[in-house]
């Protein structure tokens, strides 16, 4: 059954692409999803795994001017009174809220750093039905569904009180604070699902940071390679890091994701 969630919870993510039909093929092969297009939404498409939704797509015509990206969705009470909330705390409406039937209501917003994030207020579709969890040290529903989230930001302070009062995450959790690894989850208490980290010493001249969704590989090297077959591209090579192997990589339009996560691995 889908999780529930918290207030700023990451409960969807879905992928702006150029390339929709492409997108379609790169991901079946990588991660053995299934897509369904609904003619009802414009052509909106919903990635499965084993007959769980574990993301979307939707077509970038280039008016927005937003390159192909993956967009996290936090959870939301109100996705409007989230969007007021986010201009009046230093952030941006991208795009307003919007009801998609009964289905629920979304907004895409920029945070007080600038960095693209959504808004997504349930009705009858709550987000994942599958994502990876930990249990006894090891993962369950993992390979090929999304399992982590992790907002990488040049302005830390600034996004943690963003977070906590937009979002209305009340219970941010320190895993870090020292100078060279500053990390805090949205949440204290299980299941933790996503994080913000201080990404300043390495991020890319002009660029405010990103959100990023980790999807599960059981062999995060073979993952990595079958992207470059594929057509996509390495942004960082496989490390070991404390949580597992990973892995950032980007796919044939330049839409960038993460792999890995597998402590076992």
């Amino acid at each position: 059954m889908p999780y529930s969630s918290q207030p700023g919870d990451p409960v969807w993510a879905d992928l702006l692409t150029s390339d929709p039909e492409g997108a379609i093929v790169f991901y079946r092969e990588l991660f053995g999803w299934q897509a369904e297009i609904s003619r009802e939404y414009g052509g909106y498409i919903t990635f499965s795994k084993n007959g769980k939704a574990v993301a979307g797509a939707m077509t970038n015509d280039g008016g927005s001017g937003a390159p192909d990206a993956w967009t996290v969705h936090l959870a939301a009470t109100d996705a409007e009174a989230t969007a007021h909330k986010a201009a009046a705390h230093g952030g941006s409406v991208l795009v307003p809220a919007t009801a998609v039937g009964e289905l629920g209501a979304f907004a895409v917003l920029g945070d007080s750093a600038g960095v693209r994030v959504g808004v997504w207020e349930s009705g009858t579709m709550p987000g994942f039905g599958a994502r990876g969890q930990v249990s006894d040290g090891a993962w369950s529903e993992h390979d090929g569904v999304p399992s982590w989230f992790a907002l990488h930001t040049r302005e830390y302070e600034n996004s943690l009180v963003f977070y906590r009062d937009v979002f209305d995450c009340k219970d941010l959790f320190t895993l870090s604070d020292a100078p060279e690894y500053r990390y805090t989850t949205l949440h204290s208490t299980s299941p933790m699902l996503g994080g913000i980290m201080d990404a300043s010493a390495h991020l890319p001249e002009g660029v405010p940071g990103y959100w990023t969704v980790y999807f599960g590989a059981e062999n995060v090297d073979a993952s990595v390679q079958q992207v470059l077959d594929l057509g996509g591209s390495i942004v960082s090579p496989a490390i070991d890091a404390g949580y597992g192997r990973m892995a950032a990589v980007a796919d044939p339009t330049g839409a960038r994701f993460s792999l890995g996560g597998n402590p076992t691995r």
